[in-house]
């Protein structure tokens, strides 16, 4: 699949098997632990300043990750930390440039499949693809289809991530979650691990934002980007990140240029701000939030729709999209950690971090996030959301501020 998101070194992969969190200070010293190192609660090396501190952080095996209590997410939360974003960086003309990176080559198993057809050919029918009979096997194509404008309103939850690497600027996608800490009144932003940190041996990107309901009027639609406004593109405004967290095993084990091990916890969470001091809460801005549903029986996923707003052809960026990808499969990757869901779909580049929705209890849940694809544009697989992310995201909501 053509870029589906990530800066300079790009791969939409991230491996969970600890996380870091982003504060709003400056950027935390980079782990160089081999991935395996192992600690059952790891030493801090850096203070909740980020400054340098004592011992070097060593990271667990994933066995031990799942026993990690809140003061050993804390410990390794405070070591990690980035620069929040700055007020006012982002003019239309930045958001209407940002790019993704081109995704990484599709791995050697997976089998060629033709070119999926464009948006604007008839969609395919939702399709409840088999699990894959072998290794690589994958599912029907599926052709995205956009969002009617305007939005209805519970498809506001979904929006465009922005962010800096260095001097250029790129996209990606996310979705508001709902936060049990504070029922009813999330700042909580569901999106990919590459979304928000460059990998093994990189750091985390800057001016990190959330645009909710980007577009959803459609001021932007039909060749329109050039005669608009950046208010009238952001129904909510900007909202910056303050805080966040993203596997540990994506900054020490990720290669920029290609997926892997790490793919298997691609996930990452912001927490993010009201750009008017004194407004309400995001979830109570946009009007709804979208519940997680960690360790999910896969047989109950009957059918699981992605979203994301796709940067690279024929995707212009400023629809938003969605697969109705029917039953996933299991894309098989390394044997202690979760194999990944893979639906049939189209979409490019920019898709990355956005939510896939299953239902539960008949509403919808977000089950996974756009990680990975594939060089024909033909599949989108995601993180399958287990213990460690459960952990995870119960710290982050009680912790993050």
């Amino acid at each position: 699949m053509s870029p589906i998101s990530r800066p300079s070194r790009a791969v939409l992969g991230a491996s969970v098997a600890a996380l870091t969190m982003v504060v709003a200070t400056g950027c935390g010293p980079d782990n160089s632990d081999p991935a395996g190192a192992q600690s059952a609660a790891p030493t801090v090396a850096a203070s909740a300043s980020g400054k340098p501190g004592a011992a070097p952080l060593k990271l667990p095996t994933v066995q031990e990750l799942k026993t990690w209590k809140l003061e050993d997410w804390d410990k390794w939360a405070q070591a990690n930390v980035i620069t929040p974003a700055v007020k006012g960086y982002w003019t239309l003309q930045k958001l209407l440039n940002a790019k993704p990176k081109p995704l990484p080559q599709a791995p050697a198993q997976d089998p060629a499949q033709p070119t999926a057809q464009p948006t604007t050919a008839a969609p395919a029918q939702p399709t409840a693809a088999q699990p894959p009979t072998g290794p690589g096997d994958l599912p029907p194509v599926v052709a995205a289809k956009p969002v009617a404008h305007p939005f209805p309103k519970n498809m506001h939850v979904n929006g465009k991530i922005f962010f800096k690497d260095g001097n250029d600027d790129y996209v990606c996608s996310g979705t508001v979650v709902s936060d049990p800490a504070h029922p009813g009144k999330s700042n909580l932003v569901w999106t990919a691990s590459h979304c928000l940190h460059g990998g093994k041996g990189n750091k985390y990107y800057t001016d990190i934002t959330f645009a909710p309901a980007f577009n959803s009027n459609g001021v932007l639609s039909n060749g329109n980007k050039q005669k608009s406004k950046l208010e009238d593109a952001e129904p909510y405004g900007e909202w910056g990140a303050t805080a966040g967290m993203v596997s540990p095993q994506w900054t020490q084990e990720a290669d920029p240029e290609k997926g892997g091990p790490w793919s298997q916890y691609d996930f990452g969470i912001i927490k993010v701000a009201n750009p008017d001091p004194n407004g309400k809460s995001l979830e109570e801005t946009v009007g709804g939030s979208v519940p997680l549903w960690f360790n999910a029986p896969r047989d109950q996923f009957a059918s699981v729709s992605n979203y994301g707003f796709p940067e690279g052809k024929p995707f212009d960026g400023v629809e938003l999209e969605h697969c109705d990808g029917g039953k996933p499969t299991a894309k098989p990757g390394v044997p202690d950690r979760p194999a990944m869901l893979m639906i049939g779909c189209n979409m490019t580049g920019g898709s990355s971090g956005g939510g896939w929705y299953a239902t539960k209890d008949g509403k919808p849940a977000l089950v996974s996030d756009t990680s990975v694809g594939n060089g024909a544009n033909t599949y989108e697989a995601g993180p399958y959301l287990e213990d460690v992310a459960a952990h995870m995201f119960d710290y982050f909501s009680k912790k993050a501020k």
